[in-house]
């Protein structure tokens, strides 16, 4: 049985009825990504705030592949709560995507949706690179295998007749895309994530670098394949060297846990991560866009009872479709 279900047995067994008594302890587990996204330090930012206000929880942000491997975590109940992009999200559930074709997993249920990830195509001032069709012909690393990242770079690569077979893909974590632009191993380089990311900071730091804008026909192409995809503005300033607004797409980040959790844990994380979101964007300002109301209008799969209970005790309407 994983920690989720013991923690669970344990509550029917004590039949404490709420948690929050302090009677149980939990050692939760977050899913994140790789050290060098926004992924890692806000699911650390989020841990921190389950042992602040949640009674007799403690949580730990886990180093993952991110998305795609969080939605397996999640179908296998190996972790509690896992961040993923929302189409990774909506295609694990669906059974739409590799590798869940075959088994969906349909016991993810949405905390709340809490940020957008922002597509930001990176490459060094001098590479002679200025568009997305200049990446035809160039080493490019596409994110991490079982990423999010991978999987919006090729629907944004094939939506706009890029395939594989057309560039050197590499398929690089953040903090390994960043050393290999750094050193001329790569030509350009795909994130996913929320801006601003540590990786590109650090790497505007010690190179000059550009940041690759899509046009309104390119973003209108991605969207068709991918309808959660809507514009954004990397704005200028954002990074070192940058100095003018950069258009491209965004995606939301949803945080997810199994239909098994304890309808009450589940409650008091969504409480504790919308009545403290200072204390999150404090360790990342993505928390900025951590809202009630951008959850409710961003989410693409049915939200926990307990996320439900939170939302209609302050007063919010949840759609009939987002509910189990």
């Amino acid at each position: 049985m994983t920690r989720l279900g013991i923690a669970c047995a344990a509550l029917m067994t004590l039949g404490t009825g709420t948690f929050g008594t302090g009677a149980v302890a939990q050692d939760l587990s977050i899913a994140t990504g790789g050290t060098g996204g926004t992924y890692y330090p806000y699911g650390g930012g989020l841990a921190e705030l389950i042992g602040s206000y949640v009674d007799g929880a403690q949580a730990t942000a886990e180093v993952t592949g991110a998305s795609v491997e969080n939605m397996a975590l999640i179908a296998r109940e190996e972790t509690d709560l896992a961040i993923a992009l929302a189409d990774t999200v909506y295609g694990a559930a669906m059974g739409e995507i590799d590798p869940f074709t075959d088994r969906p997993v349909e016991a993810a249920r949405a905390i709340a949706s809490i940020y957008p990830n922002a597509v930001q195509i990176v490459t060094l001032a001098d590479s002679g690179i200025e568009s997305l069709q200049d990446l035809v012909g160039k080493r490019v690393s596409v994110g991490a295998p079982g990423s999010g990242t991978e999987v919006n770079a090729e629907q944004v690569l094939t939506s706009n007749g890029i395939t594989y077979d057309d560039i050197d893909e590499q398929r690089l974590n953040f903090n390994e895309t960043a050393d290999a632009l750094r050193d001329g191993d790569i030509d350009a380089g795909f994130w996913s994530v929320g801006p601003p990311t540590s990786s590109i900071l650090n790497l505007a730091a010690s190179r000059d670098i550009r940041m690759i804008p899509l046009s309104e026909d390119e973003i209108a192409a991605a969207s068709e394949v991918q309808p959660v995809f809507a514009p954004y503005t990397l704005g200028a300033g954002l990074y070192e060297g940058v100095d003018e607004d950069v258009p491209t797409i965004s995606i939301p980040n949803v945080l997810v846990a199994n239909a098994a959790m304890d309808e009450e844990l589940a409650y008091q994380i969504t409480k504790a991560m919308f009545e403290h979101t200072d204390e999150l964007i404090a360790v990342h300002p993505a928390a900025n866009d951590t809202t009630v109301e951008f959850s409710l209008s961003s989410t693409p799969i049915p939200f926990h009872p307990g996320a439900i209970r939170y939302y209609e005790e302050i007063g919010e309407t949840v759609p009939d479709d987002l509910r189990p």
